[in-house]
């Protein structure tokens, strides 16, 4: 997946580049789920699952694909206001196609638990204890306003894990330069039909199902 750097210090080429707006340009398409819509229930039932999958997620991986398609008509034209005003557009449906496709790979029939091995040792190391993490990404993820995300993150230059929060749709590493390792989306769209208003209910419920193998993987990747 792409992360995207807007900046208008470099030639537009790099920003081009940085966009995947290249010549072939493949467009991008709508990840399987690696469970069925039903897996993860009681927890996140199925209606949920599927309108979430099929209808949230696609309509961010078509509107992508229409901005970037705008961007490189844009771009050929030599058209800066264009671009410039693409920009909103691009940063929320390629957010919202890089975090929902994490999102989904976080979440397993078979999670719960903790963590095991170096990922549980770094979790001990930076929050003290596995309890003080969930507790600080629950109260974070309760607290944001409006629509956005929880994350936990690593912090490549300092070695170590971090929390944070993003509105609305914006990617954590493109927006605060951390490694996305676990992301719980607190859209109302994410829990409401099971959940209506309670927020804090939705986020007791989802450590049942968290992918810890798939974090797991994501810290040792980004280690290395």
């Amino acid at each position: 997946l792409i992360f995207f750097v807007f900046s208008f210090s470099r030639s537009s080429a790099k920003l081009v580049a940085s966009l995947g707006c290249l010549v072939p340009r493949q467009k991008h398409t709508l990840p399987d789920l690696p469970y069925d819509y039903g897996a993860l229930e009681p927890h996140i039932n199925a209606e949920i699952m599927q309108l979430h999958h099929s209808k949230h997620h696609a309509t961010y991986v078509n509107n992508l694909n229409v901005a970037e398609e705008k961007y490189k008509e844009a771009l050929a034209k030599g058209d800066v206001t264009a671009q410039v005003s693409l920009q909103p557009a691009l940063k929320f449906n390629g957010g919202g196609h890089i975090n929902h496709t994490i999102f989904w790979t976080n979440l397993s029939p078979n999670g719960g638990g903790e963590p095991k091995g170096e990922l549980m040792e770094a979790i001990k190391r930076d929050f003290g204890s596995f309890a003080n993490f969930k507790e600080k990404l629950t109260a974070v993820s309760v607290g944001v306003q409006g629509s956005g995300w929880g994350w936990l993150g690593y912090n490549k230059e300092q070695g170590r894990l971090q929390i944070a929060a993003c509105a609305n749709q914006d990617p954590l590493q493109g927006t605060t330069g951390l490694i996305p390792l676990l992301g719980i989306d607190v859209w109302e769209h994410a829990y409401y039909l099971q959940y209506k208003n309670v927020r804090p209910d939705y986020l007791k419920a989802i450590w049942n199902v968290i992918n810890w193998e798939n974090i797991s993987s994501r810290y040792a990747s980004c280690k290395k």
